[in-house]
């Protein structure tokens, strides 16, 4: 049953052009290394270390920075312990009117007492400024580490300024190193982010996150298995440089180094811009729809990666809207306000009450700024 399931999935006919075989891609002419399949699944484990690093990095490195950076840890104010209300709480973090009034009349509290309670008990499970500097800050060092070590070999690489290259003799073309640990890499950081989804921030864009993320590894897994292992280190390259200069905003932002904050969101809403809605669609996605038709011809598994990225591509567009909103209040207002994907709900009952670098600031000016956890 499970080498019938296996063959009908890794079908020569869907994966591969016409006239090619996983046999051809088994033998490859000596000095030349073509991708195995089973090679990617090391980035499984590998996603289990890089989320314990993670951890060791947050501990180690970020705390420290934060407490040099006088951001302390902060404490939620406590909602008013209440059986009944917890237990609706733990079904419904926001309940609708009609339970509103009806909770009212069996407590015989007002309805605005029980939408406050409701509020507080909100922020008190959400992660303090300290937290989300850490998070923040793990993110900007990997990111920025694994765009360095991209750019390195494929700025030497002819298909960086040739994508026609991309498709050259495909598939059968040589996996370096530097490709492989690359894709490795990334594969396992965004292994370790699925697996964080559901312990981080969570934010109002999870679901279109978990769409991200769930996109992401698909592309990257099953490029890597068909050997499209050129283009894909420029898509990564691509969507990696961006976030950078978004996780830098965000630290200056936890901070409270205001003007910092404006400017760099300023910069990462242009590389966005740049990136992702310039480089992206009209250089590399060109490329895969209408360069590798003309070299490699259409194949089954050809119409599965345009769609995916033609899926990542309409995120992108969704996620510069918001940007957009909040860069364009940063240039005229001179300050980067509220997002409406915002961690902490504003309102004087779900203040965080802890002794920041300036005390006179609250979490109801705090803005999460966060354009694709990741994200990728």
């Amino acid at each position: 049953m499970t080498s019938s399931f296996l063959a009908w999935f890794w079908s020569e006919r869907f994966w591969l052009p016409e006239n090619v075989s996983w046999a051809d891609l088994e033998h490859p002419p000596p000095g030349v290394e073509y991708p195995r399949v089973g090679e990617i699944l090391y980035a499984l484990p590998l996603a289990v270390g890089v989320f314990a690093l993670r951890l060791l990095f947050e501990r180690l490195v970020a705390k420290p920075c934060a407490h040099i950076l006088q951001i302390q840890a902060g404490v939620h104010r406590q909602a008013q312990p209440n059986a009944v209300l917890e237990r609706v709480y733990q079904s419904k973090t926001c309940p609708g009117e009609k339970q509103l009034d009806g909770l009212s009349k069996q407590l015989d509290w007002d309805v605005q007492k029980i939408q406050r309670w409701f509020r507080i008990r909100r922020n008190q499970d959400k992660p303090s400024m300290q937290t989300k500097f850490c998070e923040s800050m793990w993110r900007l060092t990997f990111y920025f580490g694994i765009f360095i070590y991209a750019i390195r070999h494929l700025w030497v690489s002819p298909w960086m300024w040739n994508t026609r290259l991309c498709w050259d003799n495909y598939p059968f073309q040589h996996q370096s190193p530097q490709q492989f640990n690359h894709y490795v890499a990334e594969l396992a950081f965004y292994w370790s982010l699925m697996f964080s989804q559901f312990t981080d921030i969570k934010r109002k864009d999870f679901f279109i996150m978990l769409v991200h993320h769930l996109a992401t590894i698909v592309l990257i897994t099953f490029s890597y298995a068909n050997n499209m292992l050129r283009v894909g280190t420029l898509v990564m390259c691509v969507h990696d440089a961006s976030d950078i200069f978004l996780e830098a905003a965000k630290l200056a932002n936890y901070a409270k180094y205001q003007r910092l904050c404006d400017g760099l969101f300023v910069v990462f809403s242009i590389s966005f811009f740049i990136a992702r809605l310039v480089i992206f669609p009209f250089w590399i996605i060109r490329s895969v729809l209408i360069e590798s038709w003309e070299i490699a011809g259409p194949y089954q598994a050809w119409w599965l990666f345009n769609g995916l990225l033609l899926v990542l591509q309409t995120l992108h567009v969704i996620w510069f809207y918001l940007i957009a909103r909040i860069a364009v209040k940063a240039i005229f207002k001179g300050k980067v306000e509220k997002d409406d994907r915002s961690d902490i709900e504003s309102g004087s009952d779900d203040e965080i009450h802890s002794n920041s670098k300036h005390p006179s600031q609250t979490s109801s000016t705090t803005t999460n700024l966060n354009g694709e956890n990741h994200d990728h």
